[in-house]
Protein backbone atom coordinates (compact mmCIF):
# COMPACT_ATOMS: atom_id res chain seq x y z
CA UNK A 1 0.00 0.00 0.00
CA UNK A 2 2.91 2.15 0.81
CA UNK A 3 4.35 1.85 -2.77
CA UNK A 4 1.23 2.66 -4.23
CA UNK A 5 0.36 5.63 -2.10
CA UNK A 6 3.52 6.90 -3.60
CA UNK A 7 3.14 6.66 -6.78
CA UNK A 8 -0.06 8.39 -6.60
CA UNK A 9 1.94 11.09 -4.78
CA UNK A 10 3.95 11.14 -7.94
CA UNK A 11 1.81 10.80 -10.70
CA UNK A 12 -1.32 12.04 -10.00
CA UNK A 13 -2.80 11.97 -12.83
CA UNK A 14 -1.50 8.66 -14.22
CA UNK A 15 -2.53 6.91 -10.94
CA UNK A 16 -6.00 9.00 -11.16
CA UNK A 17 -6.34 7.30 -14.85
CA UNK A 18 -5.56 3.44 -13.74
CA UNK A 19 -7.58 3.70 -10.75
CA UNK A 20 -11.00 4.85 -13.06
CA UNK A 21 -9.49 2.61 -16.40
CA UNK A 22 -9.96 -0.49 -13.94
CA UNK A 23 -13.04 0.95 -11.97
CA UNK A 24 -15.01 2.23 -15.70
CA UNK A 25 -13.64 -1.74 -16.90
CA UNK A 26 -15.51 -3.59 -14.17
CA UNK A 27 -18.98 -0.93 -14.33
CA UNK A 28 -19.15 -1.19 -18.51
CA UNK A 29 -18.22 -4.90 -18.29
CA UNK A 30 -21.21 -5.47 -15.28
CA UNK A 31 -23.49 -2.82 -16.76
CA UNK A 32 -23.27 -4.08 -20.22
CA UNK A 33 -23.85 -7.70 -19.59
CA UNK A 34 -26.93 -6.98 -16.59
CA UNK A 35 -28.99 -4.82 -19.86
CA UNK A 36 -27.75 -7.18 -22.57
CA UNK A 37 -29.99 -10.01 -19.81
CA UNK A 38 -32.46 -6.96 -19.20
CA UNK A 39 -32.56 -6.46 -23.39
CA UNK A 40 -33.31 -10.01 -24.10
CA UNK A 41 -35.31 -10.90 -21.37
CA UNK A 42 -37.87 -7.33 -22.09
CA UNK A 43 -37.43 -8.59 -25.84
CA UNK A 44 -39.01 -11.97 -25.06
CA UNK A 45 -41.72 -10.43 -22.66
CA UNK A 46 -43.06 -8.14 -25.57
CA UNK A 47 -43.14 -10.89 -28.05
CA UNK A 48 -44.88 -12.92 -26.17
CA UNK A 49 -47.35 -10.60 -24.74
CA UNK A 50 -48.23 -9.65 -28.37
CA UNK A 51 -49.36 -13.34 -29.19
CA UNK A 52 -51.26 -13.77 -26.12
CA UNK A 53 -53.10 -10.42 -25.66
CA UNK A 54 -55.10 -11.91 -23.40
CA UNK A 55 -52.54 -11.19 -20.56
CA UNK A 56 -53.52 -7.98 -20.04
CA UNK A 57 -56.73 -9.21 -18.22
CA UNK A 58 -53.77 -10.37 -15.20
CA UNK A 59 -52.15 -7.02 -14.96
CA UNK A 60 -53.85 -6.28 -12.08
CA UNK A 61 -52.40 -9.16 -10.32
CA UNK A 62 -49.01 -8.95 -11.69
CA UNK A 63 -49.22 -4.92 -9.94
CA UNK A 64 -50.42 -7.02 -6.42
CA UNK A 65 -47.28 -9.17 -6.83
CA UNK A 66 -44.98 -6.22 -7.16
CA UNK A 67 -46.48 -3.97 -4.78
CA UNK A 68 -46.23 -6.52 -2.32
CA UNK A 69 -42.62 -8.22 -3.12
CA UNK A 70 -41.72 -4.13 -2.81
CA UNK A 71 -43.64 -3.75 0.33
CA UNK A 72 -42.18 -6.51 2.35
CA UNK A 73 -38.70 -6.68 0.82
CA UNK A 74 -37.59 -3.75 -1.13
CA UNK A 75 -38.61 -0.54 1.18
CA UNK A 76 -35.42 0.70 0.81
CA UNK A 77 -34.59 0.76 -3.10
CA UNK A 78 -38.55 1.57 -3.66
CA UNK A 79 -37.50 5.29 -4.58
CA UNK A 80 -35.20 3.56 -7.70
CA UNK A 81 -33.49 6.59 -9.82
CA UNK A 82 -33.82 9.49 -6.95
CA UNK A 83 -32.42 7.18 -4.94
CA UNK A 84 -29.29 7.31 -6.85
CA UNK A 85 -29.53 10.39 -7.60
CA UNK A 86 -30.16 11.57 -3.91
CA UNK A 87 -26.64 8.92 -3.10
CA UNK A 88 -24.65 11.09 -5.70
CA UNK A 89 -25.87 14.44 -4.18
CA UNK A 90 -25.33 13.11 -0.35
CA UNK A 91 -23.29 9.84 -0.45
CA UNK A 92 -24.56 7.62 3.03
CA UNK A 93 -25.12 3.96 2.41
CA UNK A 94 -24.49 1.97 -0.25
CA UNK A 95 -27.10 1.57 -2.67
CA UNK A 96 -28.14 -2.27 -1.57
CA UNK A 97 -27.77 -4.66 -4.56
CA UNK A 98 -31.57 -6.64 -4.87
CA UNK A 99 -32.46 -3.24 -6.41
CA UNK A 100 -30.38 -4.69 -9.07
CA UNK A 101 -33.00 -8.25 -9.47
CA UNK A 102 -36.26 -6.62 -8.20
CA UNK A 103 -36.35 -3.82 -10.40
CA UNK A 104 -35.00 -6.72 -13.38
CA UNK A 105 -38.08 -8.48 -12.44
CA UNK A 106 -40.45 -6.04 -11.92
CA UNK A 107 -40.25 -4.65 -15.00
CA UNK A 108 -40.39 -7.69 -16.99
CA UNK A 109 -43.44 -8.46 -15.52
CA UNK A 110 -44.64 -5.06 -15.86
CA UNK A 111 -44.43 -5.54 -19.85
CA UNK A 112 -45.09 -9.32 -20.03
CA UNK A 113 -49.16 -8.09 -18.72
CA UNK A 114 -49.33 -4.79 -20.63
CA UNK A 115 -48.51 -2.16 -18.27
CA UNK A 116 -47.50 1.09 -20.10
CA UNK A 117 -43.62 1.67 -18.98
CA UNK A 118 -40.22 2.06 -20.58
CA UNK A 119 -36.74 0.68 -19.75
CA UNK A 120 -34.41 3.42 -18.78
CA UNK A 121 -35.05 3.31 -15.51
CA UNK A 122 -34.38 -0.07 -14.91
CA UNK A 123 -30.80 0.09 -17.05
CA UNK A 124 -30.28 3.01 -14.48
CA UNK A 125 -30.94 0.70 -11.43
CA UNK A 126 -29.24 -2.34 -12.67
CA UNK A 127 -26.07 -0.07 -13.84
CA UNK A 128 -25.89 1.71 -10.99
CA UNK A 129 -26.59 -0.83 -8.04
CA UNK A 130 -24.32 -3.04 -9.77
CA UNK A 131 -21.47 -0.06 -9.83
CA UNK A 132 -21.95 1.10 -5.92
CA UNK A 133 -20.80 -2.49 -4.78
CA UNK A 134 -17.49 -1.72 -5.85
CA UNK A 135 -17.82 1.06 -3.11
CA UNK A 136 -15.98 -1.13 -0.15
CA UNK A 137 -13.46 -3.09 -2.03
CA UNK A 138 -11.92 -0.16 -3.56
CA UNK A 139 -12.30 1.51 -0.19
CA UNK A 140 -13.47 4.57 -2.30
CA UNK A 141 -14.33 7.87 -0.39
CA UNK A 142 -17.69 9.88 -0.61
CA UNK A 143 -16.48 12.13 -3.62
CA UNK A 144 -15.19 8.75 -6.08
CA UNK A 145 -18.27 7.14 -4.46
CA UNK A 146 -20.41 9.94 -6.78
CA UNK A 147 -17.97 9.18 -9.18
CA UNK A 148 -18.68 5.65 -9.44
CA UNK A 149 -22.48 6.14 -9.81
CA UNK A 150 -22.25 9.16 -12.59
CA UNK A 151 -19.91 6.04 -14.24
CA UNK A 152 -22.57 3.49 -13.67
CA UNK A 153 -25.70 5.63 -15.24
CA UNK A 154 -24.20 6.68 -17.74
CA UNK A 155 -22.98 3.24 -18.80
CA UNK A 156 -26.76 1.90 -18.21
CA UNK A 157 -28.11 4.33 -20.43
CA UNK A 158 -25.59 3.84 -23.20
CA UNK A 159 -25.67 -0.05 -23.36
CA UNK A 160 -29.66 0.29 -23.30
CA UNK A 161 -30.20 2.20 -25.98
CA UNK A 162 -26.52 1.88 -28.15
CA UNK A 163 -25.82 5.43 -27.95
CA UNK A 164 -22.20 5.96 -26.03
CA UNK A 165 -21.54 9.59 -26.48
CA UNK A 166 -25.21 10.26 -25.28
CA UNK A 167 -25.20 8.02 -22.24
CA UNK A 168 -21.53 9.46 -21.28
CA UNK A 169 -23.24 12.90 -21.34
CA UNK A 170 -26.37 11.69 -19.65
CA UNK A 171 -24.78 10.83 -16.78
CA UNK A 172 -23.00 13.86 -16.20
CA UNK A 173 -25.97 16.25 -17.57
CA UNK A 174 -29.12 14.93 -15.19
CA UNK A 175 -27.36 15.28 -12.54
CA UNK A 176 -24.96 17.85 -12.41
CA UNK A 177 -27.01 20.67 -14.46
CA UNK A 178 -24.10 22.98 -15.26
CA UNK A 179 -21.66 22.01 -12.72
CA UNK A 180 -19.83 19.21 -14.56
CA UNK A 181 -16.73 18.40 -12.93
CA UNK A 182 -13.46 17.37 -14.86
CA UNK A 183 -12.64 14.55 -12.66
CA UNK A 184 -16.12 12.84 -13.79
CA UNK A 185 -16.29 12.97 -17.43
CA UNK A 186 -13.37 9.90 -18.06
CA UNK A 187 -14.85 7.81 -16.05
CA UNK A 188 -18.29 8.54 -17.54
CA UNK A 189 -17.06 8.42 -21.28
CA UNK A 190 -15.42 5.07 -20.49
CA UNK A 191 -17.81 3.01 -18.44
CA UNK A 192 -20.14 4.44 -21.26
CA UNK A 193 -18.15 3.01 -24.39
CA UNK A 194 -17.19 -0.22 -22.63
CA UNK A 195 -20.98 -0.70 -21.86
CA UNK A 196 -21.93 -0.18 -24.92
CA UNK A 197 -19.70 -2.82 -26.36
CA UNK A 198 -20.04 -5.53 -24.12
CA UNK A 199 -23.68 -5.70 -24.68
CA UNK A 200 -23.47 -5.35 -28.68
CA UNK A 201 -20.74 -8.31 -28.00
CA UNK A 202 -23.89 -9.92 -26.45
CA UNK A 203 -25.57 -9.53 -29.94
CA UNK A 204 -28.41 -7.73 -28.12
CA UNK A 205 -29.60 -5.55 -30.94
CA UNK A 206 -30.69 -1.59 -30.46
CA UNK A 207 -34.00 -0.20 -32.40
CA UNK A 208 -32.55 1.68 -35.89
CA UNK A 209 -34.76 5.07 -36.44
CA UNK A 210 -34.50 6.59 -39.95
CA UNK A 211 -35.39 9.92 -40.72
CA UNK A 212 -35.55 9.80 -44.60
CA UNK A 213 -35.93 13.97 -45.38
CA UNK A 214 -34.11 17.18 -43.94
CA UNK A 215 -34.67 20.03 -46.29
CA UNK A 216 -32.08 22.42 -46.55
CA UNK A 217 -32.33 24.69 -43.30
CA UNK A 218 -33.83 28.44 -43.60
CA UNK A 219 -35.22 30.81 -41.13
CA UNK A 220 -38.87 29.39 -41.77
CA UNK A 221 -37.04 26.05 -41.20
CA UNK A 222 -36.02 27.28 -37.61
CA UNK A 223 -39.04 29.20 -37.17
CA UNK A 224 -40.80 26.38 -37.72
CA UNK A 225 -38.38 23.69 -35.74
CA UNK A 226 -38.93 26.89 -32.97
CA UNK A 227 -42.55 26.51 -33.01
CA UNK A 228 -42.08 22.19 -32.50
CA UNK A 229 -39.22 22.82 -30.16
CA UNK A 230 -42.50 25.29 -27.66
CA UNK A 231 -45.21 22.18 -28.36
CA UNK A 232 -42.33 19.43 -26.86
CA UNK A 233 -41.80 21.12 -24.03
CA UNK A 234 -45.44 21.62 -23.17
CA UNK A 235 -45.94 17.85 -23.60
CA UNK A 236 -43.00 17.28 -21.05
CA UNK A 237 -44.41 19.60 -19.03
CA UNK A 238 -47.94 17.61 -19.06
CA UNK A 239 -45.96 14.19 -18.97
CA UNK A 240 -44.33 15.26 -15.92
CA UNK A 241 -47.12 17.05 -13.84
CA UNK A 242 -49.74 13.97 -14.75
CA UNK A 243 -46.98 11.49 -13.48
CA UNK A 244 -46.98 13.40 -10.37
CA UNK A 245 -50.25 13.83 -10.06
CA UNK A 246 -51.06 9.95 -10.62
CA UNK A 247 -47.95 8.86 -7.78
CA UNK A 248 -49.70 11.73 -5.26
CA UNK A 249 -53.47 10.27 -6.28
CA UNK A 250 -52.76 6.52 -5.49
CA UNK A 251 -50.37 7.85 -1.73
CA UNK A 252 -52.97 9.92 -0.68
CA UNK A 253 -56.49 7.32 -1.29
CA UNK A 254 -54.65 4.02 -0.79
CA UNK A 255 -53.01 3.47 2.27
CA UNK A 256 -51.67 -0.16 1.90
CA UNK A 257 -49.25 0.70 -1.03
CA UNK A 258 -49.43 -3.39 -2.52
CA UNK A 259 -53.22 -1.93 -3.42
CA UNK A 260 -51.86 0.96 -5.78
CA UNK A 261 -50.43 -1.28 -8.66
CA UNK A 262 -53.36 -3.45 -8.42
CA UNK A 263 -56.12 -0.95 -8.68
CA UNK A 264 -53.87 0.66 -10.98
CA UNK A 265 -53.20 -2.31 -13.32
CA UNK A 266 -57.37 -2.50 -13.17
CA UNK A 267 -57.55 1.15 -14.61
CA UNK A 268 -55.09 0.28 -17.45
CA UNK A 269 -57.54 -3.28 -18.34
CA UNK A 270 -60.84 -0.83 -18.06
CA UNK A 271 -59.41 1.89 -20.61
CA UNK A 272 -57.33 -0.69 -22.40
CA UNK A 273 -60.72 -2.99 -23.25
CA UNK A 274 -63.01 -0.53 -23.50
CA UNK A 275 -61.39 1.94 -25.71
CA UNK A 276 -58.89 -0.43 -27.64
CA UNK A 277 -55.91 1.05 -26.75
CA UNK A 278 -53.71 -2.03 -27.27
CA UNK A 279 -50.80 -0.11 -29.25
CA UNK A 280 -50.18 1.93 -25.99
CA UNK A 281 -49.18 -0.86 -23.73
CA UNK A 282 -45.83 -1.97 -23.53
CA UNK A 283 -43.13 -0.07 -25.25
CA UNK A 284 -44.86 1.00 -28.02
CA UNK A 285 -41.81 0.91 -30.61
CA UNK A 286 -43.51 -0.27 -33.81
CA UNK A 287 -45.93 2.91 -33.36
CA UNK A 288 -42.97 4.76 -33.13
CA UNK A 289 -41.46 3.58 -36.00
CA UNK A 290 -44.77 4.31 -37.68
CA UNK A 291 -45.06 7.68 -36.91
CA UNK A 292 -41.13 8.18 -39.00
CA UNK A 293 -43.32 6.88 -41.98
CA UNK A 294 -46.36 8.52 -42.03
CA UNK A 295 -48.90 11.14 -39.55
CA UNK A 296 -49.85 10.06 -36.71
CA UNK A 297 -53.56 10.96 -34.64
CA UNK A 298 -53.49 14.07 -32.49
CA UNK A 299 -54.85 11.86 -29.54
CA UNK A 300 -51.99 9.24 -29.74
CA UNK A 301 -49.54 11.40 -27.73
CA UNK A 302 -52.25 12.18 -25.00
CA UNK A 303 -53.68 8.07 -24.63
CA UNK A 304 -49.90 7.27 -24.33
CA UNK A 305 -48.83 9.94 -21.45
CA UNK A 306 -52.28 8.76 -19.85
CA UNK A 307 -51.64 5.15 -19.61
CA UNK A 308 -47.71 5.71 -18.71
CA UNK A 309 -48.80 8.28 -16.21
CA UNK A 310 -51.37 5.53 -14.50
CA UNK A 311 -49.00 2.37 -14.60
CA UNK A 312 -46.13 4.50 -13.11
CA UNK A 313 -48.21 6.53 -10.65
CA UNK A 314 -49.24 3.41 -9.49
CA UNK A 315 -46.28 1.65 -8.74
CA UNK A 316 -45.36 -0.45 -11.68
CA UNK A 317 -41.32 -0.34 -12.93
CA UNK A 318 -39.59 0.32 -15.91
CA UNK A 319 -39.29 4.21 -16.39
CA UNK A 320 -40.29 7.43 -18.36
CA UNK A 321 -37.74 7.29 -21.54
CA UNK A 322 -38.89 5.07 -23.89
CA UNK A 323 -42.84 6.16 -23.08
CA UNK A 324 -41.26 9.56 -23.56
CA UNK A 325 -39.69 8.77 -26.78
CA UNK A 326 -43.13 7.25 -27.92
CA UNK A 327 -44.94 10.62 -27.19
CA UNK A 328 -42.53 12.94 -28.61
CA UNK A 329 -42.17 10.60 -32.10
CA UNK A 330 -46.03 10.48 -32.16
CA UNK A 331 -47.11 14.30 -31.48
CA UNK A 332 -44.17 16.00 -33.65
CA UNK A 333 -45.70 13.22 -36.47
CA UNK A 334 -48.93 14.95 -36.13
CA UNK A 335 -47.52 18.04 -36.38
CA UNK A 336 -46.14 17.50 -39.87
CA UNK A 337 -50.13 18.08 -40.76
CA UNK A 338 -49.89 21.69 -39.71
CA UNK A 339 -46.02 22.67 -39.62
CA UNK A 340 -44.22 22.26 -43.26
CA UNK A 341 -41.67 20.19 -42.05
CA UNK A 342 -41.08 16.84 -42.99
CA UNK A 343 -43.18 13.97 -41.12
CA UNK A 344 -39.70 11.47 -40.12
CA UNK A 345 -37.94 15.08 -39.49
CA UNK A 346 -40.77 16.06 -36.85
CA UNK A 347 -41.22 12.73 -35.30
CA UNK A 348 -37.14 12.51 -34.96
CA UNK A 349 -37.50 16.11 -33.24
CA UNK A 350 -39.88 15.25 -31.09
CA UNK A 351 -38.18 11.72 -30.44
CA UNK A 352 -35.52 13.28 -28.41
CA UNK A 353 -37.47 16.94 -27.06
CA UNK A 354 -39.92 15.67 -25.23
CA UNK A 355 -37.31 13.74 -23.19
CA UNK A 356 -34.97 16.87 -23.23
CA UNK A 357 -37.80 19.10 -21.95
CA UNK A 358 -38.60 16.27 -19.18
CA UNK A 359 -35.32 15.62 -17.91
CA UNK A 360 -33.49 18.58 -18.36
CA UNK A 361 -31.08 16.84 -20.65
CA UNK A 362 -30.71 18.79 -24.27
CA UNK A 363 -27.16 17.91 -24.86
CA UNK A 364 -27.12 14.46 -24.25
CA UNK A 365 -30.64 14.30 -26.22
CA UNK A 366 -28.84 16.35 -29.06
CA UNK A 367 -25.84 13.71 -28.79
CA UNK A 368 -28.17 10.73 -28.75
CA UNK A 369 -30.50 12.06 -31.48
CA UNK A 370 -26.68 12.12 -34.00
CA UNK A 371 -25.97 8.91 -32.65
CA UNK A 372 -29.48 7.94 -33.97
CA UNK A 373 -30.41 9.78 -36.83
CA UNK A 374 -26.95 11.14 -38.21
CA UNK A 375 -25.75 14.80 -38.60
CA UNK A 376 -28.06 15.84 -41.19
CA UNK A 377 -30.77 16.58 -38.63
CA UNK A 378 -28.57 18.38 -36.25
CA UNK A 379 -29.80 21.96 -36.41
CA UNK A 380 -33.42 21.19 -36.09
CA UNK A 381 -33.02 18.46 -33.49
CA UNK A 382 -30.96 21.20 -31.56
CA UNK A 383 -33.24 23.95 -32.24
CA UNK A 384 -36.19 21.66 -30.44
CA UNK A 385 -34.48 20.22 -27.77
CA UNK A 386 -33.42 24.06 -26.46
CA UNK A 387 -36.53 25.11 -26.69
CA UNK A 388 -38.26 22.02 -25.19
CA UNK A 389 -35.56 22.33 -22.79
CA UNK A 390 -36.08 25.95 -21.34
CA UNK A 391 -39.93 25.85 -22.21
CA UNK A 392 -40.66 23.25 -19.96
CA UNK A 393 -39.46 25.07 -17.06
CA UNK A 394 -38.16 23.70 -13.63
CA UNK A 395 -40.47 20.95 -14.06
CA UNK A 396 -38.66 16.94 -14.19
CA UNK A 397 -39.42 13.40 -14.02
CA UNK A 398 -36.42 12.94 -11.35
CA UNK A 399 -38.17 14.91 -8.27
CA UNK A 400 -34.72 14.40 -6.97
CA UNK A 401 -32.60 16.20 -9.87
CA UNK A 402 -30.29 18.96 -8.82
CA UNK A 403 -31.02 19.17 -5.27
CA UNK A 404 -32.48 22.61 -4.63
CA UNK A 405 -29.79 24.27 -7.38
CA UNK A 406 -30.99 26.66 -9.64
CA UNK A 407 -31.81 25.34 -13.02
CA UNK A 408 -30.08 27.78 -15.54
CA UNK A 409 -26.64 28.83 -14.88
CA UNK A 410 -27.98 32.52 -15.54
CA UNK A 411 -30.35 31.99 -12.26
CA UNK A 412 -26.97 30.45 -10.58
CA UNK A 413 -25.19 33.67 -11.29
CA UNK A 414 -28.12 35.94 -9.94
CA UNK A 415 -28.00 33.54 -6.79
CA UNK A 416 -24.26 34.01 -6.29
CA UNK A 417 -24.22 37.84 -6.86
CA UNK A 418 -27.02 38.07 -3.84
CA UNK A 419 -24.87 35.62 -1.81
CA UNK A 420 -21.66 38.16 -2.52
CA UNK A 421 -19.73 35.25 -4.07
Amino acid sequence: MSLLFKFSEKYPRSFYGCKWLVLSLIIGLGAGTLSAIFLSSLSWATTYRESHSYLIYALPFAGLLIGLVYHYFGREVEKGNNLILESIHSPKEVIPFKMAPLVLVATIVTHLFGGSAGREGTALQLAAAFSDQLTKPFRLSAKDRSTLLIAGLSAGFASIFGTPWAGAIFGLEVLLLGSIKMEHIFPAVAAAFIADFITRSWQVGHTHYTISEVPSVDFKGVFYAAMAGIAFGFAAILFVKATHLMTAIFKKNIIYAPLRPFIGGLIVVVLVIAFGLQKYTGLGIPVILEAFEQNAMPQDFILKLMLTAITLGAGFKGGEVTPLFFIGAVLGSALALVLPLPVGLLAGMGFVAVFAGAANTPVACFMMAIELFGFQSALYVAIACLFAYFFSGKHSIYTSQGMGKPRHFLFRQFRDKEKGL
